[in-house]
């Protein structure tokens, strides 16, 4: 095996021959992986940030407060093609996912790793948690997460080759990632400090690096209009996000108890083993500062604990190729049954189980199952509160969602039950409108800053809960339906008032 400091053949009949080395079990790899998403793409239902981009989508914009178009517009040509398909609405973010099998191997490959490597490599990016529950939903992060893979495999093509159109490409996959979420720059401005402190510095006068930021820059720019336009309130998504239940629990120590259960029982070692190894090769030791810095970062910021997984790819990819070689005899041995327990735990991430099975795991429960689960029977609870109003009443109500998770619900499954259009102040849903001004009465759905609006009505009463008829403790099981009776300012006057960020 070529050890990591020496080079692959820069031939291409070289390059042909280790490329198809791995090619088959690779592929293997990717089309068990596409199959398992493909199973289960229609279980559950709709993630709630799911029918957030189809809501979005149908009011489509160069950007939202939260996000850049491209989610959005992937979730309207889904629901235009095939209204309510949901398979459909998945199928890009399988593809992305599978198509990283393919690219993790190939950045194994330009850090000499024979077939095995390569292999093993697959198979520590399939058996990760993060990766194959990402790649069940449509989000941002599916698109997010691939093309770091991409970039990172691009920069260590460009350590061994120099071939500075390399840098060019990894500017229009930043460009792509930017259409999706902006997290990228991090990644960016993280890796160019690395650079200048551990080199190479000749990647920094590359002017097909420059080109290629150039490019991303200029894709990013309608969506920054848009945002400049709005005042700038993407900048303040991170309070936001920060004071979210779920996005840091416990602080730091929580936050890397989450990024190491996204990592999974293989990619945690595999990842310290593949930093490590890093940190020991000067050529690469940059893509190391990078990976640490990315967690410290986030962590000081209030970030998620999964916005540093795109930077995994590289590191499992190193600890591939290092576990590679005659030195390393046992890990066959030890490779099988550690990829089974692997796999295994990574099996409790996706949605396999029957609904009835949420009943008793309460907060153990997999957050992204519990944001798909009765989310038709929530809205059959609305319309049931909605046409137990007198009709004078119910003429002059709108439907106002607590969240823009509520309001996407509704506008999804409303029009099945007759319910109006849904209104919410919430996040990128408060941009899409106020409720017209002959709507004196609101029916207000969940408890999400009720107190807020509340206050500008002069009668308050709860009139309903909401019921999956499930049994199942899903976040919005049990919350309250209200009327808030007789708005004492024009909406006008309201909406900007009780906007929120909180979702």
């Amino acid at each position: 095996m070529l050890r990591l400091e020496e080079t692959i053949p820069d031939t291409p009949s070289g390059e042909r021959t280790i490329a198809a080395f791995a090619a088959r079990p690779v592929m293997i790899i990717a089309v068990l992986l596409g199959g398992l998403l493909l199973a289960v793409s229609d279980r559950y239902g709709y993630f709630g940030d799911e029918l957030y981009f189809v809501a979005a989508g149908h009011h489509l914009s160069w950007g939202y407060v939260d996000q850049p178009p491209l989610v959005p517009l992937l979730a309207l040509l889904s629901d235009t093609i095939a209204p309510g398909w949901l398979p459909l609405l998945r199928i890009p973010p399988l593809l992305t996912t599978v198509g990283g099998v393919f690219v993790i191997a190939a950045t194994a490959r330009e850090l000499g790793g024979g077939r095995r490597a390569q292999v093993m490599a697959a198979a520590f990016y399939v058996v990760s948690p993060w990766v194959a529950s990402g790649g069940h939903t449509l989000t941002t992060t599916s698109i997010d997460f691939f093309c770091w893979t991409t970039i990172t495999w691009l920069l260590v093509r460009w350590i061994r080759l120099r071939d500075d159109r390399l840098l060019l490409w990894a500017g229009l996959a930043t460009a792509l990632a930017l259409q999706a979420k902006y997290l990228v720059v991090f990644l960016w401005l993280i890796v160019g400090l690395a650079v200048l402190v551990a080199g190479p510095r000749a990647m920094l006068r590359s002017k097909m690096l420059w080109l290629g930021m150039g490019i991303a820059a200029l894709s990013a720019v309608p969506s920054g209009i848009w945002q400049a336009a709005h005042g700038f309130p993407q900048l303040k998504m991170g309070d936001a996000i920060s004071t979210e239940e779920f996005a840091t629990v416990g602080g730091a120590g929580g936050f890397l108890t989450l990024f190491v259960l996204y990592c999974g029982l293989l990619g945690v070692p595999v990842a310290v083993y593949g930093l490590w190894r890093t940190i020991r090769l000067p050529q690469y030791r940059f893509i190391a500062i990078t990976a640490v810095a990315l967690v410290v970062v986030f962590i000081v910021t209030g970030g998620r604990p999964y916005y540093p997984c795109g930077i995994l790819p590289v590191l499992w990819a190193f600890g591939a190729v290092g576990l590679d070689g005659p030195s390393k005899r046992w890990v066959p041995w030890a490779a099988w049954p550690a990829l089974v327990a692997a796999a295994a735990f990574m099996m409790t991430s996706m949605p396999i189980w029957p609904v009835s099975t949420f009943r008793t795991l309460g907060v153990a429960a997999d957050f992204v199952d519990m944001g798909s689960i009765g989310w038709p029977q929530v809205t059959d609870s609305v319309e049931g509160a909605y046409r137990a109003l007198p009709e004078q009443v119910r003429e002059h109500t709108a439907v106002v969602g607590d969240s823009f998770w509520t309001a996407s619900v509704i506008d999804h499954y409303g029009p099945r039950d007759g319910l109006p259009t849904p209104f919410s102040p919430s996040r990128g849903y408060w941009y899409f409108g106020a409720p017209p001004e002959s709507a004196t009465n609101v029916l207000y759905v969940g408890d999400n800053n009720a107190d807020v609006v509340s206050r500008h009505f002069h009668k308050v009463a709860k009139v309903a809960v909401l019921d999956n008829k499930l049994g199942v403790n899903t976040l919005y099981q049990g919350a309250p339906i209200y009327l808030f009776s007789g708005k004492d300012a024009p909406w006008s006057t309201l909406w900007p008032e009780i906007e929120t960020l909180t979702g």
